[in-house]
C-alpha cells in the first residue's frame, strides 16, 4: 500500500501550479546597476516663456532666464549650458559680472543667486531673499563688488557681491524725495552711476519722480518729475545728459541742472489741435553713440494705439532715419551690443539682440538696412508645434551627409547679415563623439525635421513638408481639434531610408530617399477601415458575417467628401531631391461615421511591407506593388483569443472555414489572390497569460466605451516562430492591443526576382495568443544567447548613379553576441528553443521562448501606476529594458531575465502634462491627496514625445519649444563634462578711456569713488529683518574645506616654528664646537710651549 505523506501532499499542489520555464542553459548578462546613471545632458531649443536677458560684453555671452526658473547661458555654437533655480520661481532680473565669469539673477520670489560660471556647468554659490521688500531693479558698476538693489517699497539697498552681505549703508525714499511732496514715488525702476562721476547715483521711480544721489554726502544734487509713468533711463556717454522712456509713448531728454526737458513723441502723429496721438508705451530705451559721433536711440514699443494691425517692433533712430523693425512676437527686452564696456567712452554699437516671447532676433546695425543675423541655434523647434519624436542614436554614417546635402539645396540664405555672428563667446570642440545622432521631428503643419544631433548639439539637417502633397483645404473641420496634416507617427528604416508617417486626417504616406529631384505620381489607396454597422449589438452566434470585418473590395464607389479629409494632388508633380512619396493610404469611413486617428505604425523594406492599425482594426500594404493585402477589423482579430470583448459576437466552427476560403481584394484595379485564415479557436496554456480580464489603458472606469474599446498599440515585422511545432523561422508581424493581448500574422513572400509579379501570401497564426495587463507597448525579439536580433532589411542604393537591382541584405547588430540564422531547420532530435520575445505592457513584462511558448521570464513593472514608454535598447553591447513609469521614475531591467537593476526618480508626469490636449479624469478624493490622473489620450501624447535609443540615449519634450536629451548610462555620464563647452575664457579688461588734457584741468573728468570706505564695515550691517541668507549647495563643502585648509595651516605653522628652533640649535651647536675646537687649539699650543721646559725655568 502506497504511504502517503504530507510532504507529498504539497509537492502535488506545487506541481499542479504552473512555473515558469526556466532555459536549458543560463544566459550570462553582464549588465549590473553601477552601468546606469540617470541624468539630463543637453537641452536644445528656445527658452520657454523668457522673461529676462543679459549680455557679458567681453566674455560675449548670453544669458536667457525663463518663468519657470530656467536659465540659459549662451556663447558660439556648441556653448550652451542650462541650468535651474531651485524653487522654481521665475526670473526677473539678470545681471553678468563683467569679465568675472559670473552672474547674479533676481527670482519672483524675491531672492538674488549668484552663480558661478568658470567652470562648465554653473552652480550657486549664494543666495539672498528679502523678506519684506520686493525687488524691482539692480544695478553692478563695472568692476564693481557692490551691488545696488532697488525695492517696490522705494528703498535702495547696497550689498556685498563676494560675501552677499548687506550693507548698512540704505537709501531711503523719504530722503530722496522733496520735503513738501506728500505721496510717495512709487517703486524704483532705474538705478546707474553717472558715467563720469561715479560718486552720483540716479534713481528713478515709478511715478516719474527722478533724483540724482550724492553717495559721499548722502544728499539729493539734482531732482525733477516727469509728466508720465517712468519705464526706463539711458545715459548719455558724457555724464550730462540721460533719456527716459514713458507710458505715453513719449521720450524725454534732460539736461542736469536743467528743470524743462525735451520732449518727443517718436511715432505720433498730431492732431489739428497741435496734440499728438495716443501712442503705446515705449517699455526701454538706450542711447548710444558711435566714435564718429553718430547717436543711436534704440527703443520698443511706442507706436500709434489707433492703427489698427499693429505689431510688435523695436525703433532704431540713427541720425534723422527712424527705422522700425517690425517684430513677429511680443518683445520682452532688448540689449545693444557695444564695442566698449565702459560707460563713459564712445560704446560704438553694432547689433542689437532682441528676446521675443517665441524667437532670438540679432539685428545688424552697421548694414544699410539692419538686417537680422542667421540664427545659428536650434531657436525653431516651436516654429509649428511638435507632435511627435524620433531619435536615432549610432545609426549609419551616411546618414548625416545625406540629409544634409539635399538640405542645402532646398535651404537658401537670402536677406540675412553677411557679418559673423556676434555671441561667440565660450569654447567647443565637436571631437567628442564617435557616432552619429539623428533627432526627427514631427509637426502639426505636416513638417518632419531631421536634426544632426551628434556631440551634444541640435543642427538641422533637411525638412520634409508632406502638406505639398496634398491639396489645400479652404475650411477646415469643426469637429476635428487638430491640424489635418499634423503627424501623429514616424517610423524610420534607416539602412533602407524608407520613411512611412502617419497623421491626423488618417492617413499614412510612404516615402523613398532620393538625391536627385524626379517627376512622379503617387498611389494613392482609399481604405474603409471601421467597424460594420450592426457588428457590435448583434449577439447571435448564428449570424452571418463577413470573413475579415472589412475585406479591401473595389473602391470606384461613390466617393463621400465628408470622410476626406485630404485630397491628394493628381498627375505628374515636381518632387525635390530628398525623401519623395511614393504611397498614400487614406483612411476613411462609412457615411456619417468618423475615421479614427491611427496608432501603430510599422515598416520591414526586406518584406516590402507596410502595416498601420488604428481602434477600429489593421491594414497591412504591399509597398513594392502598391497595393492593400489586408484590412481587418478588430473583432475579427480576436476572434481566436480566448478572452470574450465585450459585446462582441462569437464566431461558429463553420463561418471560420468559409471566412478562410474568402479571398482579399485590393482597392486598386489589381486584385490579388491571397489566403486569409482568421484566428481559429485555441488552447492557451495559463503560463503566458493572466485569466483575469484587463481593463483599457484609461484610468477612469467611468466609461463603458473606455472599456470594451481594443485598440492597435504595437505591430513589430519579425522572423520568428508561431507555432509550437515550427522548425523554421517565417516572416511575421506580431500585434499588440491596448487589452493586453498578442497575436500573430505569418507572411509568404515570393523570391526577390519574382517579387514584382507574384503577391504575398498572408495567413493568420494558427498557434497561442499571449495575453498581458495593461496596453502591449513594445514587443522585441532576443536570439538564444540573449543578443537583440537585428531586424532585416533592403539595403540603400543611390538609382540616380547606377541601376542594378538591389541586394537585401540581412541588418548588423551592435551586439558581439550574434544570433544564428532563424532559417536554420531544427531537427526533431535537437529540438531546442531559438528565440526569445520581450513582451512588455502598462503593467507587466513577460520573455517568452520560441518556438515552445514558455514563458521563461516574468515581472511585473508597476502596481499602483502605469509605464508610458517601454523600449528594449543596447547599452555596453548588451540589452536592456529601459522604462518611463507614470510616477516619474525610470526603470531598468537586464534581459533576458527581467532583473530589475535600477529604479530612479527623475522626471514628475506633470512636468510633461502641458502636451496633454484633455484635461484629465481628476477624483474628488485623490485631489485632496495632490494626485490627478490622466486620460488614455492625455499618456499617449507624452509617448510619441519621449524616446529611448541606443547606447542609453533618451528625450523628451520639456516644454513646447525644448528638447531635453538624457542618458541613463554612466559611463556616457562620466563623459558628459569633456562633451560641453567652456563657458568662462580668460580675457583682458579693455583699458578705460583717456581722459583729455583740457577735462582734466578744467575738471571734467571721469571722478571715482571708494566704495569700500562708503559701504564697508564703517557704514555697518543692514537689519536681520530685511533679508535672510541662503547657504549655497557646495557652502557647507567650503566650510569644511576651510576648516581643513586652517587646521593644515595651523600645522604647517608648527612645523615651521619647530624647524626654526632646530635651525636655532644647530648653530648654537656649531657655535659650541667651534670655541671647543679654538681651546684645544690654544690648550695644545700652550701644552708645546711649556713641554721641554723644567720646572725651575718657568
Amino acid at each position: 500500500m502506497k504511504k502517503f505523506t504530507i510532504k507529498g501532499v504539497l509537492d502535488g499542489f506545487r506541481s499542479s501550479v504552473p512555473q515558469p520555464v526556466k532555459p536549458d542553459q543560463e544566459i550570462v548578462e553582464n549588465l549590473k546597476p553601477e552601468h546606469f546613471q540617470v541624468k539630463k545632458t543637453f537641452r536644445h531649443g528656445f527658452p520657454h516663456q523668457p522673461t529676462a536677458l543679459a549680455f557679458d560684453p567681453i566674455q560675449r555671452l548670453l544669458a536667457i532666464g525663463t518663468k519657470s526658473g530656467s536659465l540659459r547661458i549662451l556663447g558660439r555654437p556648441g556653448v550652451d549650458a542650462h541650468v535651474k533655480h531651485e524653487e522654481c520661481a521665475a526670473v526677473l532680473r539678470l545681471q553678468f559680472l563683467i569679465n568675472e565669469g559670473a552672474l547674479v539673477s533676481v527670482t519672483e520670489d524675491d531672492t538674488l543667486h549668484l552663480w558661478n560660471f568658470r567652470q562648465k556647468i554653473p552652480q550657486v554659490v549664494h543666495s539672498l531673499k528679502f523678506q519684506r521688500d520686493r525687488i524691482t531693479c539692480i544695478h553692478l558698476p563695472l568692476q564693481s563688488k557692490w551691488l545696488y538693489i532697488g525695492t517696490d517699497r522705494g528703498n535702495v539697498h547696497i550689498l556685498h557681491i563676494e560675501t552677499f552681505v548687506l550693507s548698512g549703508y540704505i537709501i531711503n525714499w523719504n530722503k530722496a524725495i522733496e520735503v513738501s511732496r506728500k505721496t510717495h514715488p512709487g517703486a524704483v525702476v532705474h538705478l546707474s552711476d553717472n558715467p563720469l562721476d561715479l560718486s552720483k547715483m540716479l534713481i528713478g521711480f515709478s511715478t516719474g519722480q527722478i533724483v540724482l544721489w550724492d553717495l559721499k554726502t548722502k544728499t539729493v544734487e539734482y531732482r525733477c518729475q516727469t509728466d508720465d509713468l517712468l519705464t526706463s533711463i539711458s545715459w548719455h556717454h558724457e555724464g550730462k545728459q540721460f533719456m527716459c522712456s514713458h507710458s505715453d509713448g513719449s521720450l524725454t531728454t534732460w539736461t542736469l541742472r536743467q528743470l524743462k526737458p525735451s520732449v518727443t513723441f517718436p511715432h505720433a502723429k498730431f492732431t489739428k489741435d497741435g496734440e499728438p496721438e495716443r501712442c503705446k508705451a515705449i517699455q526701454k530705451v538706450e542711447w548710444k553713440i558711435s566714435r564718429s559721433g553718430e547717436a543711436y536711440v534704440i527703443f520698443s514699443g511706442g507706436l500709434a494705439q489707433d492703427t489698427t494691425g499693429r505689431t510688435p517692433s523695436i525703433t532704431v533712430i540713427h541720425g534723422k532715419t527712424t527705422t522700425v523693425l517690425e517684430m513677429e512676437h511680443n518683445v520682452v527686452d532688448f540689449i545693444t551690443l557695444c564695442e566698449s564696456p565702459w560707460a563713459s567712452d564712445f560704446q560704438d554699437p553694432y547689433a542689437v539682440v532682441v528676446l521675443l516671447q517665441n524667437d532670438l532676433v540679432v539685428i545688424d546695425l552697421l548694414t544699410t538696412g539692419f538686417p537680422c543675423f542667421e540664427n545659428p541655434y536650434p531657436m525653431d523647434i516651436h516654429e509649428s508645434p511638435v507632435t511627435c519624436c524620433a531619435y536615432f542614436a549610432d545609426c549609419p554614417s551616411d546618414l548625416v551627409p545625406a540629409f544634409y546635402s539635399v538640405g542645402s539645396k532646398s535651404h537658401k540664405k537670402t536677406g540675412f547679415s553677411e557679418k559673423e555672428w556676434p555671441i561667440s563667446g565660450g569654447e567647443w570642440s565637436s571631437s567628442s563623439s564617435s557616432y552619429n545622432e539623428i533627432i526627427l521631428t514631427g509637426h502639426a503643419d505636416g513638417s518632419i525635421k531631421f536634426w544632426d544631433a551628434s556631440a551634444g548639439t541640435l543642427q538641422v539637417l533637411y525638412k520634409l513638408k508632406t502638406a505639398k502633397l496634398f491639396e489645400k483645404t479652404k475650411t477646415r473641420s469643426i469637429d476635428s481639434e487638430e491640424d489635418p496634416l499634423a503627424i501623429q507617427l514616424i517610423f524610420l528604416c534607416p539602412e533602407s531610408r524608407k520613411l512611412a508617417i502617419a497623421g491626423s486626417g488618417k492617413h499614412v504616406v510612404l516615402f523613398k530617399f532620393k538625391r536627385v529631384e524626379s517627376m512622379s505620381e503617387v498611389v494613392t489607396l482609399e481604405i474603409c477601415l471601421s467597424v460594420e454597422p450592426g457588428r457590435e449589438g448583434d449577439n447571435s452566434p448564428d449570424r452571418e458575417s463577413p470573413a475579415t470585418g472589412n475585406i479591401v473590395g473595389n473602391m470606384e464607389s461613390k466617393t463621400i467628401e465628408f470622410n476626406h479629409p485630404l485630397k491628394v494632388k493628381t498627375g505628374l508633380q515636381k518632387r525635390p531631391a530628398g525623401f519623395q512619396a511614393t504611397l498614400i493610404c487614406l483612411t476613411t469611413a462609412p457615411p456619417g461615421e468618423l475615421p479614427e486617428n491611427i496608432t501603430a505604425l510599422s515598416l520591414n523594406s526586406s518584406y516590402g511591407l507596410l502595416a498601420y492599425g488604428n481602434e477600429s482594426g489593421l491594414v497591412i500594404v504591399d509597398i513594392v506593388q502598391k497595393i492593400s493585402l489586408v484590412v481587418l477589423n478588430t473583432s475579427d482579430l480576436g476572434s481566436g483569443d480566448p478572452y470574450q470583448r465585450v459585446l462582441r459576437s462569437p464566431k461558429r466552427q463553420d463561418e471560420l472555414r468559409r471566412e478562410n476560403e474568402d479571398k482579399a481584394r485590393s482597392p486598386s484595379t489589381d486584385q490579388v489572390q491571397i489566403n486569409f485564415a482568421v484566428f481559429p479557436d485555441s488552447k492557451v496554456d495559463s503560463d503566458k497569460f493572466d485569466g483575469s480580464f484587463q481593463r483599457s489603458r484609461s484610468s477612469s472606469m467611468s466609461s463603458l466605451e473606455n472599456i470594451t474599446t481594443e485598440t492597435i498599440s504595437c505591430l513589430t515585422f519579425a522572423d520568428s516562430y508561431t507555432k509550437k511545432n515550427d522548425t523554421s523561422g517565417m516572416p511575421t508581424l506580431w500585434i499588440g492591443t491596448s487589452l493586453g493581448s498578442v497575436q500573430t500574422v505569418i507572411f509568404n513572400t515570393p523570391a526577390h526576382s519574382e517579387r514584382h509579379a507574384h503577391p504575398v501570401v498572408v495567413s493568420t497564426c494558427n498557434g497561442s495568443t499571449f495575453k498581458l495587463k495593461g496596453c502591449i507597448l513594445s514587443m522585441s525579439f532576443l536570439d538564444c544567447n540573449g543578443a537583440l536580433i537585428p531586424y532585416s532589411y533592403e539595403s540603400w542604393k543611390d538609382e540616380s548613379t547606377d541601376g542594378k537591382e538591389r541586394n537585401k541584405s540581412q541588418g548588423k547588430c551592435t551586439n558581439s553576441r550574434m544570433s544564428p540564422s532563424t532559417n536554420t531547420q531544427i531537427g526533431g532530435d535537437n529540438f531546442e528553443d531559438r528565440q526569445f520575445v520581450a513582451l512588455v505592457s502598462e503593467k507587466q513584462a513577460r520573455v517568452v521562448a520560441l518556438p515552445s511558448q514558455n514563458c521563461v521570464y516574468r515581472q511585473q513593472l508597476a502596481e499602483t501606476h502605469i509605464v508610458i514608454k517601454a523600449e528594449v535598447t543596447t547599452l555596453k553591447d548588451n540589452v536592456c529594458l529601459v522604462c518611463y513609469v507614470s510616477n516619474g521614475h525610470i526603470t531598468t531591467y537586464s534581459l533576458p531575465s527581467l532583473r530589475p537593476l535600477i529604479d530612479v526618480d527623475f522626471l514628475p508626469l506633470i512636468d510633461l502634462s502641458f502636451q496633454t490636449t484633455k484635461h484629465g479624469i481628476v477624483d474628488p478624493m485623490l485631489t485632496i491627496w495632490g494626485h490627478q490622473l490622466f486620460v488614455n489620450g492625455d499618456t499617449d501624447q507624452i509617448a510619441k514625445t519621449l524616446c529611448f535609443s541606443n547606447r542609453g540615449h533618451g528625450l523628451y519634450l520639456s516644454s513646447p519649444m525644448e528638447i531635453q536629451k538624457f542618458s541613463v548610462s554612466s559611463e556616457f555620464c562620466g563623459e558628459l563634462t569633456e562633451m560641453m563647452g567652456d563657458l568662462f575664457i580668460g580675457h583682458d579688461m579693455p583699458e578705460p578711456p583717456k581722459e583729455s588734457f583740457f577735462k582734466g584741468l578744467f575738471g571734467g573728468g571721469s571722478r571715482s569713488v571708494d566704495r569700500e570706505e562708503l559701504f564697508g564695515e564703517s557704514s555697518g550691517r543692514a537689519s536681520r529683518t530685511v533679508a535672510k541668507h541662503i547657504p549655497g549647495p557646495n557652502e557647507a563643502m567650503r566650510e569644511r574645506v576651510s576648516c581643513a585648509t586652517g587646521e593644515v595651516n595651523m600645522a604647517h605653522q608648527m612645523v615651521v616654528e619647530r624647524g626654526e628652533k632646530l635651525s636655532q640649535l644647530e648653530d648654537r651647536s656649531a657655535r659650541m664646537a667651534s670655541e671647543a675646537e679654538n681651546f684645544a687649539t690654544s690648550a695644545h699650543g700652550l701644552m708645546l710651549k711649556y713641554k721641554d721646559k723644567k720646572w725651575y725655568q718657568l
